[in-house]
């Protein structure tokens, strides 16, 4: 499954808890909660932001070399659950 490959970047900086997260949202980040790594950073953006992202990878809008095919592989409530549950992730309580 291409989500694994995502588990493969570098260590998070913060480790997130991935017990209430939706399917395949921990997989994220694997390669956009990294550090040192030239892949933007999904810390502190909104839900929407993540969301609109994601649907723009999905529909082919947006270019990418990966995040296009694991796009596809989400419904569109599944992109939202995991873009509401990213958004909540590494911003202070």
């Amino acid at each position: 499954m291409a989500l694994l490959f995502c588990l493969c970047g570098p260590a998070l900086a913060q480790t997130p808890d991935v017990s209430q997260s939706p399917p395949g949202a921990s997989a994220c980040l694997g390669c956009h909660g990294a550090t040192e790594t030239e892949l933007p950073s999904l810390k502190n953006l909104s839900a929407l932001e993540i969301e609109t992202a994601m649907d723009a990878f999905r529909t082919g809008a947006r270019e990418a070399t990966l995040m296009n095919r694991i796009a596809k592989g989400f419904t569109a409530d599944e992109m939202l659950a995991i873009a509401q549950w990213l958004a909540t992730q590494g911003r202070s309580k």
